[in-house]
């Protein structure tokens, strides 16, 4: 029972602290780049589904998905 309370505590305390990062960011968004920026997690070579930005096209996620 003990482990079960610890358990839930330490997920509680995660979600709580992912929550005020959110909150405290500005818009809510969280820094870095697009992730198919990273030839590890992009091996296709796709578009970024965000942005539209191709993984040759260094920069951030700011801007809007291309039409």
């Amino acid at each position: 029972m003990k482990l079960l309370l610890i358990t839930l505590l330490l997920l509680g305390l995660a979600f709580a602290g992912i929550a005020i990062k959110i909150w405290a960011k500005k818009d809510g968004k969280f820094a870095g780049t697009c992730a198919s920026q990273n030839p590890y997690l992009n091996k296709s070579g796709e578009a970024c589904g965000m942005c539209g930005k191709m993984p040759d096209e260094i920069g951030d996620c700011s801007t809007q998905k291309a039409s």
